[in-house]
């Protein structure tokens, strides 16, 4: 079953790996917009054509954020981080540039003590502007499943053009600064089997993402019910031994259960 959110403002509600988070929706309330159809998304499947003009404006989105923050403030409601998220991939916005300045100015007026982060799958990160954008964000968490092509493109299904190598390069623009997160999970979909946990799949991921030296690794698995059938759940126990095998490479992990 999909879960869709329904307004542009919501929580803050009590995050796996970020504690009270306030969510931002730049996306349409009753549509998923992104570039990739992860099979374990929780939104569920990207519809083919989503137009444009259905995402939600930037006035509307300032107004709205403005006004829930005065009231967090004014009841003295919990409040840990406000967050990019919602019904897609965020970035896709076309003002997201300029929303993320709107963000950042309501954030230091009402509450400059919290961070702002941002949940994308990287896939504008070659996009001078939105680069720039993601920059300014304090926890930039940045999607990366597998670094094995055919394991990638099964769990996060991307266009059938779309340039696996240029988006890992184009990671190393987080060098440094980056919050990589990562789905483990195992399964089979149209007969392919798949595990992104295995010895392989680990020691390909550790290549490219510890150059990257990144500020932190969240890794988790799923949560509520996908729209593919056929996935296993990664457990708890399994969760921190592969925790364990990234710490031994000096890694900040941080495992949500």
């Amino acid at each position: 079953m999909s879960i869709l959110f329904h307004d542009i403002i919501f929580g803050p509600v009590r995050s796996r790996r970020l504690g009270y988070s306030l969510g931002i929706n730049l996306l349409p309330t009753n549509s998923k917009i992104c570039s990739f159809n992860c099979i374990y998304c929780e939104c569920g499947w990207t519809p083919v054509n989503t137009p444009l003009s259905k995402f939600n404006s930037r006035k509307d989105i300032f107004s709205e954020l403005e006004i829930r923050l005065i009231e967090i403030k004014n009841n003295n409601e919990p409040l840990d981080v406000i967050t990019f998220a919602g019904n897609g991939e965020p970035t896709l916005h076309p003002e997201f540039s300029e929303i993320v300045d709107d963000v950042i100015l309501l954030r230091n007026k009402y509450f400059p003590e919290k961070k702002i982060a941002v949940l994308s799958n990287a896939t504008k990160l070659g996009n001078a502007k939105i680069l720039e954008s993601l920059r300014k964000i304090d926890l930039p968490i940045l999607k990366l499943d597998s670094a094995i092509e055919s394991t990638f493109r099964i769990i996060n299904n991307p266009p059938s053009k779309f340039d696996f190598n240029k988006y890992i390069n184009n990671l190393s623009n987080f060098k440094d600064k980056i919050i990589v997160q990562t789905m483990f999970l195992r399964g089979e979909i149209n007969g392919q089997k798949f595990d992104n946990t295995t010895e392989i799949e680990l020691n390909e991921w550790l290549k490219i993402v510890k150059p990257l030296n990144p500020v932190n690794v969240m890794i988790y698995s799923i949560d509520r019910e996908p729209p593919a059938k056929n996935l296993v759940k990664i457990l708890p126990d399994e969760l921190k031994l592969i925790a364990g095998k990234l710490k031994a490479h000096n890694l900040n992990v941080m495992t949500a259960f």
